[in-house]
């Protein structure tokens, strides 16, 4: 089947939000980011959360690990046989971390962890992938551990080199637990007269709407190790302005708010264990992506930009974040902010 290449079949609208006060990596800059969406109110939302930025001493930014995973999956005939495979992994770990690393010149073996069901052996890798969002580093890695297992194990079998474990593309609690991609977290403290001129509301009902919305409602729901109002609309906007893989926005949309008080000031911060990005890589060489991530200094030559760009994504989040918190706070605002901005009616 032949298919006829565009570099854009279609258009989405994008515009620069910022700058954002941003301290990271123990330095403090104004940052301006792309948001691509369909969604309007999402530039003027994140835009907001910038002039709070601008206004406070700026929003703090962690990228607390980094590790894309894949899991994979092998049979054996009983389940003593899957055990003695376990063991035989867990006493050559060694050996599968020197075949990581030669497999890529950026894979690097962080972490592993096993589970049996029965006669099945789920195998999950938790690998450093450099500047890549690394989906394919992995695969190729997971390949390769296979096989090294597969011939020193006797009569365990191959089943799949995906098995779910890893989680891929779907909400899963071992993603919130063990992580996917950039855990980040971004935090800021907003004065009370920031909070009453520029958000329109005050610290205490910002915070009890967080309780009863974001932790209550996620538990009544049944959401997965999360409690956020929209993690998800911030962190696409900034994955198809920069080419990453917009399905990842899937594992990216969990993540915990946390508003607390302060004496008298709000304290903010987001929390996303699933930020996958890379600045190297399919999509990356697009000519919008390219100067996306240029407008971000998130050059690819810089072997840590892929983390930089991560932090900038969760600074964005928790500004567009921050701002829907306290337009739910006001009877109204939301729906007034929708038809102003998408219907231009006053």
């Amino acid at each position: 089947m032949n298919l006829k290449k565009t570099e854009l079949d279609t258009i989405i609208p994008t515009k620069i939000v910022g700058p954002i006060k941003i301290n990271y990596n123990e330095s403090m800059n104004l940052c301006s980011i792309p948001l691509a969406t369909f969604e309007v109110p999402i530039w003027n939302s994140t835009q907001r959360g910038a002039l709070v930025s601008q206004a406070t001493s700026g929003i703090n930014v962690n990228v607390i690990d980094d590790v894309m995973t894949r899991s994979v999956i092998l049979e054996a005939p009983d389940l003593a046989s899957a055990l003695s495979c376990k063991a035989w992994i867990e006493n050559n770990m060694k050996s599968v971390a020197e075949l990581v690393g030669k497999t890529s010149n950026f894979a690097k073996l962080k972490d592993l962890h096993m589970e049996n069901i029965g006669r099945l052996l789920y195998v999950h890798l938790g690998i450093e992938t450099g500047n890549a969002s690394g989906h394919n580093m992995v695969t190729k890695a997971a390949d390769a551990i296979l096989e090294f297992i597969i011939s020193n194990c006797e009569n365990v079998k191959y089943e799949s080199v995906s098995g779910n474990y890893c989680t891929d593309k779907k909400v899963s609690a071992i993603n919130g637990i063990l992580g996917r991609g950039k855990r980040v977290s971004a935090e800021i403290m907003v004065p009370r007269d920031v909070c009453l001129k520029i958000l329109k509301t005050t610290p205490e009902k910002i915070v009890s709407l967080n309780v009863k919305k974001n932790l209550i409602g996620s538990i009544l729901s049944g959401g997965i190790r999360t409690a956020n109002a929209h993690y998800g609309n911030t962190v696409l906007a900034i994955y198809l302005a920069t080419g990453q893989d917009g399905a990842n926005v899937t594992e990216a949309s969990q993540g915990i708010t946390l508003a607390d008080m302060s004496e008298d000031d709000l304290y903010f911060s987001v929390n996303l264990p699933n930020i996958i990005v890379g600045t190297v890589g399919n999509g990356k060489n697009m000519r919008f992506a390219i100067k996306n991530l240029e407008l971000m200094e998130c050059y690819p030559s810089d072997p840590h930009s892929s983390k930089k760009l991560a932090a900038l994504t969760a600074a964005a989040v928790l500004c567009s974040e921050l701002s829907l918190m306290a337009a739910l706070a006001n009877q109204g605002e939301l729906m007034r902010s929708h038809i102003k901005l998408e219907r231009h009616k006053k």
